[in-house]
């Protein structure tokens, strides 16, 4: 077994752009760099991403209105 050469990397290209189409292979190719960019950074133990902050607490808001009947309008 010899070391890749030009002739046999073109004809990986090659075979891989038959199989996946011109559309697809872009998307692979983005698919497989994001993987190998998280796995490098899960072993490194480095965080590219910022830590996110909890949500804030919600505000708390008027008491909604009740709307009832007067005492002398219930109807049977």
């Amino acid at each position: 077994m010899g070391w890749l050469g030009a002739p046999e990397i073109i004809g990986l290209l090659l075979v891989a752009l038959l199989l996946f189409g011109a559309k697809r292979l872009p998307e692979i190719g983005r698919s497989l760099g994001s993987g190998m960019r998280e796995f490098k950074n899960s072993v490194t133990g480095k965080d590219d991403e910022p830590a996110e902050l909890p949500p804030a607490p919600p505000t708390s808001a008027p008491p909604a209105q009740q709307t009832t009947t007067p005492p002398g309008n219930d109807t049977v």
